[in-house]
């Protein structure tokens, strides 16, 4: 908008958008389409200003135009955190629900319709792996094989049947049905309802690793494969770690059950690759469904601890962390045992603090090699921290201001975090819970 200046013209767009000036929004931004993500005090933007008003019209323009709903303010709220926060239900969940449905975690996401029905159909699964369509997850001892695209975004390896035939031929490959691409809305997708759409397995091999990476079709010097899982596999986009969480946890476990836990007999892999059974007919594990050997997932509760001032949480650390790092305690689900009881008693056990209540916020997928993390928020009730060496090296009630400050970091403001705090990365669920904390209970 020439002749007026800059600062008048974001202004009047911000303050439009808290208005709910709909015609105003859309004039403004048609004119001067940079205007989308400029913020005023604060760090707020217009979408997270429509948001604290409830404006919906404003709010979807906004989405419309492109308008990041990720973002965060100088207090971490997103838009959604913002809405949730003054009650706009419909615009929060239009934006994202902030209390655990609809939240997708890294690894969580589903961009494979798991189609079990068809695990025991062989015929299909025989023509699917024949089908040129198909597509083939290559792993050596557990490593995806990976490649990096022009922008340096990291990728899962998409290999056809031609380039995986030999591997089928052996005997017994370790190959995993992982399902069948969902069907994306599109003219040819309206058209032919019955279509047959791609399906993709997993395969694990144990040649030479370079001798695979020939088989990359990208080329071999741009492929490798994962030499660090808790490091390397959090840099894939948010569809290919959703695909690569159910691929690795069953090559993971075929890796670790090939004989039978009853007789010590060998196994054979069975309805795609979901299911182990043994090879001794006799042996008891084959009478009936209770002794099938079937994929494992370990349930492990992680909570965050808040302090019953509602201004700290705990937080704890390992020795094999990097420096300065801290996140939620964490344990295994025992038989028989609630959710609820799982996080009193770990909190107690490492950190010598007792929780009361405790509530559920949303879980995580871990391949690492199959544990299902599941995330809580928890009420302290008693706060004296003794420190359980074998369990955690030490543990701090940490002020909301200094988790925000980390949980913002270097790329929101220049130069090093000043409370010396380090945060596990947005991938893991600890780190989600706190930013959840932040946002949720914030003074906006």
């Amino acid at each position: 908008m020439s002749g007026v200046p800059e600062e008048e013209v974001v202004a009047k767009f911000l303050d439009a958008s808290s208005r709910g000036d709909q015609a105003q929004v859309t004039s403004l931004l048609s004119a001067v389409p940079s205007l989308l993500e400029r913020t005023g005090p604060r760090g707020w933007t217009a979408l997270m200003l429509a948001a604290r008003s409830g404006h919906a019209g404003v709010v979807q323009t906004l989405l419309r135009h492109g308008s990041d709903k990720s973002r965060v303010n100088s207090s971490g709220q997103s838009a959604s955190d913002v809405a949730a926060f003054w009650g706009h239900e419909h615009v929060s969940a239009f934006l994202g629900d902030r209390d655990g449905a609809g939240v997708e975690n890294y690894f969580g996401s589903e961009p494979l319709d798991r189609l079990s029905a068809k695990r025991s159909d062989a015929a299909w699964l025989e023509a699917k792996k024949k089908d040129p369509a198909s597509v083939f997850l290559l792993f050596s001892d557990l490593s995806p094989m990976l490649h990096r695209d022009q922008q340096g975004v990291q990728h899962l390896c998409r290999l056809g049947y031609e380039a995986v035939k030999d591997l089928l031929e052996k005997p017994e490959p370790v190959l995993v049905f992982l399902g069948v691409e969902k069907r994306r809305r599109s003219a040819t997708a309206t058209e032919n309802p019955s279509e047959e759409l791609p399906a993709w397995f997993a395969i694990s091999s144990n040649e030479d690793e370079a001798a695979l990476l020939g088989r990359c079709p990208y080329g071999e010097q741009k492929c490798s494969f994962a030499s660090t899982p808790h490091r390397d596999l959090l840099h894939l986009t948010h569809e290919d770690a959703g695909v690569l969480a159910p691929a690795r946890a069953l090559l993971a476990w075929h890796q670790r059950y090939a004989f039978c836990s009853t007789c010590g007999s060998a196994t054979v892999s069975e309805e795609g690759g979901h299911k182990r059974s043994c090879r001794k007919q006799q042996c008891p594990s084959n009478k009936g469904v209770h002794n099938t050997c079937y994929p494992r997932t370990d349930p492990v509760v992680i909570m965050l601890v808040v302090h019953p001032d509602g201004n700290q949480c705990l937080l704890g650390r390992k020795s094999v962390f990097p420096a300065g790092m801290f996140s939620c305690l964490a344990g295994f689900i025992e038989p028989g045992e609630t959710l609820e009881a799982a996080a009193r008693r770990e909190v107690c056990e490492e950190s010598g603090v007792l929780v009361g209540a405790v509530r559920y916020v949303s879980c995580q997928p871990w391949p690492m090699p199959s544990q299902l993390m599941i995330g809580c928020l928890c009420i302290a009730v008693a706060t004296d921290i003794v420190v359980d060496r074998s369990e955690i090296e030490e543990a701090r009630w940490f002020p909301r201001q200094q988790v925000m400050e980390a949980l913002l970091g270097a790329g929101s403001r220049p130069g090093p975090v000043q409370s010396g705090l380090v945060l596990p990365p947005k991938q893991t669920i600890a780190h989600q819970l706190l930013r959840h904390w932040i946002s949720t209970a914030a003074n906006l």
